[in-house]
């Protein structure tokens, strides 16, 4: 498993059964157009009445607006937020993954994980830095090094969101 996976989930509060979801195997049938409208996939947000996302692009951060451009975007690590039309915000951080924006207003985003933003922990995180420093600067393979930078990038990334 990825670390950059493993920190996410090592730094999230004790989350609700609910939001557990195993990993579930698609096959050529559930993809038939009857069935397109069933997510394949848990969704933790949907609404109709968003008036904006914000999302952290590899390209840069960015605003999705209605009938925005149709376009893929790379997500880094980061913060997506949702504006909804009663004025409340709601945040999740994901660790990656793409945006895909479509002619009919649709945002979906495709991430490995991503949780809200209230469910981690400060202190999970300091000690994840902690950790993932010690590594990253010890004399471990070039593997784990390279995988303890990776895991201080989305930490520290984390780390700027959570209050």
């Amino acid at each position: 498993m990825n670390s950059s996976l493993r920190l996410a989930r090592a730094a999230l509060r004790v989350r609700p059964a609910a939001l557990r979801v195993p990993v579930q195997r698609r096959t050529y049938a559930e993809a038939i157009p009857d069935k397109a409208s069933r997510p394949s996939a848990t969704a933790i947000y949907k609404s109709q009445d968003v008036v904006q996302v914000n999302i952290a692009a590899e390209s840069g951060d960015m605003g999705v607006l209605a009938n925005h451009v149709p376009s893929i975007e790379q997500l880094k690590p980061g913060l997506i937020e949702i504006i909804e039309e009663t004025g409340g915000t709601k945040q999740f951080f994901l660790s990656g993954g793409f945006a895909t924006v479509q002619p009919n207003s649709v945002l979906s985003i495709n991430a490995v994980e991503g949780f809200p933003l209230e469910d981690f922990s400060v202190d999970a995180i300091k000690n994840q830095i902690a950790e993932a420093t010690k590594v990253a600067n010890g004399s471990g393979s070039e593997q784990d090094i390279a995988e303890a930078k990776i895991e201080l990038e989305v930490l520290e990334t984390l780390s700027a969101h959570v209050k």
